[in-house]
């Protein structure tokens, strides 16, 4: 009855439970939305040779080498079952002396080891350095076609944060489909057509039988690839989405922590990924799917191949080992096939992420700043009439701006435009930096249209200062520089000196060098302000456009930057938009606009005559607004004043509020807020300077514990020991292969009946493992996805979190910028996941394969295991230390490429003013410089992994050699059978040989 009562009774409850409700439409209707843009995104690709587009003759060169050795190192294992063919004969068929005929066969594997070696090495090399090239050169095409898109473009089209998400991760995805991918592709199709050609060589009859297998096996791979397409480009999309949310929240956080705006920026951040994780999952279960398809049809393969072999060997005299060469080469052939599903999925995801950074590339901008077409005067006198204009912004079509507008601004004056926000008075402007063109009329310069000037000149003549003053993140001087190219450090001082920002700059500790931060977030407003009137100083522009340079600034710091603008205006066509009326008096020209139309124009003086024009009521509203404005402060003043009194008496308690200030962050982020004291005084940020230079070093981030990792991973328990249990299946599946092998091997070498008879029961056992295979690896690939796509939820859901509720100051390092920050919650997050998805799965696998392999290695023949386990430390250390290298490079190119990409966020985020100084550019070469070192390091790794890669395949066909060899002579002493000599070297290297090499590659 209470509880009834209570909530019949309060109106709270019955508001929250509507806005629950509420609530839970809008969550609706954006899943609808959401799904109607994924079902448009994943249609869309690109054709797959047009990745290449943007590929030089060097690359090309490289991509030919890298095709040759591709095909040199795919045929490596067609020959090898030659070879190992051979081997079978020479034990079975020779009783004694069977170490002179497996010597000269183990000869062979040391050379084919040797043309392997150098053939992997030009495949990886070749595709990895051509592929970082191809990447960085798409990077940069991508950024400096962004940078000349027109203003509409960024309304309608794009924002900061796709931009960085696409540069960073969409490139990673091209990359991946055009480099070392492509290598193993044609590697593996060398392989599929090399092992074809020889099993139809050594016995038609036989392969013709086994060809049976390879429709399915194709259709298994194709839809696998399809799957993990479709899925890939789904949790694409969300991310993309996910980013944009990171880029805005921490881009303007400032705005976000005073509006408590922390848990709604959280709450979208993690609606999006969630749609991310569904993704996941079911790409890791149809991938698993897919394999437990593969490996179910290559057992059965393996079930006829066995069988019919057992037939032939009866009925044409076939020998065992012409048939287990043919058996291998067609499984090897075919198997080739199924591997390449991570290079089709690669290659799917790498069409579809270039879809949207290829159409942005080719997109030709209406207003293109690089457009060398245009007149080109020797100078402007400065006269600026706009004729009759009609303008809708694109982002707004239905919302008429301006309908027949006219104004007439001659050289030389200054003329003032005021109104009401949202009149139209900064559309004016934009106008007339042609960051817009009209739908009709016309934007007139000294009597020629604006649209005949080539624009990046007539924009070298136009000065712009805005209401927000944007800076790069970058030193006081660069951002000074910004104004003119190749300005000596002697005219960025004097441009300081005229804005009157020399002053507070030469306090600052590393004066013109000190850093601004992102968005210039070390500097107060006013700072700002006069850096920004410095650029335009430094500029010289012949129209100088003031855009409320002095609105957001506080009365002495508008007072300083007004002195600045006055003493540039002269000799100036100056077209100032004012909010406060008080700064435009001394205008040639006070122009009136309401909703679209000039009401009232002329002077200060001319205007006031009329007690009832616009302008006087527009004074009039002003002066009563600041009265209430000075009654505010006062009160604002005398409770400060109180506050400073209690403080006194309490000095005990301002200790511990300054504690509490300065142990949370988020607390001190609003404590001036609280207490009224006024921000923004330029002394407080030179001492805030200081501070930060007293701060302790930075130091390396620390190497986090596997079992901290492991721990955010607890609620998926169940799941893991699920997924291991699978794991271990499908590991212990590879020693029990080995075991059919070599029996199958002792089996063609039997009595007639007695080989019918064991042909037949082996043939049935590989069926058996196949239909193990098929519910053990969907089980496994699904479990672990489960477990590893919540680990990365749940981290990047932790940093983000974390990371909007840090204090602002901490936002201030040029390493926590939204650039790096996005960068590193897309990619990093996704890395972790690979210690509990594929690693972990594949750790599991190992250590069962290896532990069931070493197990019936000892029980065939110690003598031989020991000697195989001796040689596996090789392999080890090398795939160990190839591992090593490609950590260290990746790890500092990353760091690396980080830094780019703020360089790209601050432009892209600054669009309007990159595009007002003409400083494309400028910022083009910055990017280029930062993106030299990943470059250089992308090169070395390639080099590097290809010595690697092919070094692996010596040590692999070496070993073959080494262990045959030692097997014949054990059989030669009597101390072995052949068919255990099989079992031990199948065993002993089956998780080396089947597993790691060709996930290295993969």
């Amino acid at each position: 009855m209470a509880s009834e009562s209570g909530l019949n009774g309060d109106p709270n409850i019955l508001e929250e439970v509507s806005e629950t409700k509420r609530d839970k439409e809008e969550e609706e209707e954006v899943k609808k939305t959401e799904k109607k843009d994924e079902e448009h995104e994943k249609t869309k690709t690109v054709p797959f040779y047009k990745l290449f587009a943007f590929a030089d003759s060097f690359d090309f060169l490289l991509m030919i080498l890298g095709t040759l050795g591709s095909i040199g190192n795919g045929l490596g294992f067609p020959l090898m079952t030659l070879l190992f063919g051979d081997l079978i004969d020479a034990f079975g068929e020779n009783q004694t002396n069977t170490t002179d005929k497996v010597s000269k066969v183990a000869l062979k594997f040391v050379w084919l080891g040797i043309g392997t070696f150098a053939a992997a090495f030009l495949q990886l090399s070749g595709w990895m350095i051509s592929g970082e090239r191809q990447a960085a050169r798409i990077r940069s095409l991508y950024l400096k076609t962004i940078l000349r898109q027109d203003i509409a473009f960024f309304d309608i089209d794009t924002n900061t944060g796709e931009v960085v998400g696409r540069m960073s991760g969409d490139t990673v995805l091209i990359q991946d489909a055009m480099g070392e991918k492509v290598g193993k592709a044609i590697q593996l199709l060398a392989t599929f057509v090399g092992g074809f050609v020889i099993a139809f060589v050594r016995g038609w009859l036989l392969t013709l039988v086994m060809l049976s297998s390879i429709p399915l096996l194709v259709m298994a791979g194709a839809l696998l690839a399809i799957v993990i397409a479709k899925t890939a480009s789904r949790g694409q999309t969300a991310y993309a989405k996910a980013a944009t949310v990171v880029e805005q929240t921490i881009g303007s956080i400032r705005t976000v922590a005073s509006f408590t705006g922390e848990k709604q920026a959280i709450s979208n951040y993690n609606k999006h990924l969630v749609t991310a994780y569904k993704a996941g999952v079911i790409e890791g279960g149809s991938t698993g799917l897919g394999l437990g398809t593969l490996f179910l049809v290559v057992f059965c393969s393996y079930a006829l191949a066995v069988w019919y072999g057992g037939k032939l060997i009866l009925d044409k005299g076939y020998t065992g080992g012409q048939v287990l060469n043919i058996i291998i080469a067609v499984l090897t052939g075919s198997m080739s096939l199924g591997q390449t599903s991570p290079c089709l999925s690669a290659f799917a995801a790498g069409q579809a992420a270039a879809y949207k950074m290829f159409e942005t590339i080719e997109r030709r901008p209406n207003i293109d700043s690089y457009s060398t077409n245009g007149k080109v005067l020797d100078d402007i006198k400065g006269d600026i009439e706009l004729k009759d204009v009609y303008f809708t912004y694109p982002a707004r079509p239905d919302e008429q701006i301006f309908r027949g507008f006219s104004l007439f601004i001659s050289s030389g004056t200054t003329v003032a435009l005021v109104g009401q926000s949202g009149s139209g008075k900064s559309t004016v402007v934009s106008l007339i930096e042609r960051f817009y063109d009209p739908q009709a009329g016309d934007v007139l310069i000294d009597g020629i249209n604006l649209k005949e000037f080539q624009l990046k000149w007539i924009r070298s003549k136009i000065g712009l200062v805005s209401q927000e003053p944007v800076l790069f993140t970058a030193s006081i001087k660069d951002n000074i520089a910004y104004g003119k190219e190749d300005a000596t450090t002697e005219e960025i001082k004097a441009a300081a000196e005229l804005a009157n920002a020399s002053k507070f700059v030469d306090k600052l500790p590393q004066g013109l060098d000190t850093m601004v931060g992102e968005h210039g977030t070390q500097l107060s407003g006013g700072q700002k302000q006069r850096i920004a009137v410095a650029r335009a100083i430094l500029k010289d522009p012949r129209i100088l456009l003031l855009d409320e340079a002095t609105s957001a600034l506080d009365a002495e710091s508008e007072r300083v930057v007004q002195e600045a603008l006055d003493r540039i205006m002269v000799n100036r066509t100056t077209v100032v938009v004012a909010h406060r009326l008080s700064t435009v008096r001394n205008a040639d020209m006070i122009a009136v606009i309401h909703q679209g139309k000039i009401v009232e124009k002329g002077s200060h003086t001319e205007l006031l005559k009329d007690p009832e024009g616009a302008y006087s009521q527009l004074i009039r509203l002003q002066e009563e607004k600041k009265s209430d404005e000075n009654a505010a402060e006062e009160q604002k003043m005398s409770s400060i004043e109180s506050f400073k009194q209690s403080s006194l008496r309490k000095s005990s308690l301002g200790r511990s509020l300054s504690k509490g200030g300065s142990s949370r962050g988020n607390s001190s982020r609003h404590s001036f807020n609280m207490f009224g004291f006024p921000a923004g005084i330029d002394g407080n940020v030179v001492q805030d300077q200081e501070e930060d230079d007293t701060t302790q070093p930075k130091t390396e981030p620390k190497k986090v514990s596997i079992f901290r990792i492991a721990a955010l991973n607890k609620p998926e328990i169940p799941v893991l020991i699920l997924g291991s249990i699978s794991a271990a299946a499908n590991g212990v599946i590879l020693p029990i292969f080995g075991i059919l092998i070599s029996s199958v091997i002792k089996a063609f070498f039997q009595p007639p009946k007695k080989l019918k008879e064991d042909t037949s029961f082996w043939a049935i056992i590989f069926m058996v493992l196949g239909f193990a295979s098929i519910i053990a690896y969907p089980a496994q690939t699904f479990f672990f996805a489960i477990a590893g796509c919540k680990l990365v939820q749940r981290i990047r859901s932790m940093c983000f979190e974390k990371v909007v509720h840090m204090e602002v100051g901490w936002f201030d390092e040029p390493e926590n910028s939204s650039g790096t920050i996005g960068a590193r919650l897309s990619a990093d997050a996704a890395t972790i996941r690979g210690l509990v998805g594929d690693s972990l799965a594949q750790t599991v696998q190992n250590l069962s394969s290896i532990l069931a392999g070493l197990i019936i290695a000892f029980l065939a023949c110690w003598q031989l295991a020991f000697v195989v386990l001796a040689m596996l430390p090789l392999i080890a250390l090398n795939g160990f230390l190839y591992m090593k290298f490609m950590k260290g490079f990746s790890a500092d190119a990353k760091k690396m490429y980080g830094e780019a990409s703020q360089v790209a966020n601050d432009a892209v985020g600054s669009i309007r003013t990159v595009a007002s100084f003409c400083a494309e550019d400028k910022v083009m070469n910055m990017y280029s410089k930062k993106c030299e070192g990943p470059m250089k390091n992308g090169i070395r790794q390639g080099i590097v992994s290809g010595i690697g890669f092919g070094f692996s395949f010596f040590v692999l066909f070496s070993s073959y050699a080494a262990s045959f060899y030692v097997g014949a002579r054990l059989v030669d002493d009597g101390k072995t059978t052949f068919d255990s000599v099989f079992r031990v070297r199948k065993q002993n290297t089956q998780h080396v040989d089947d597993k790691c090499l060709p996930l290295r590659v993969s």
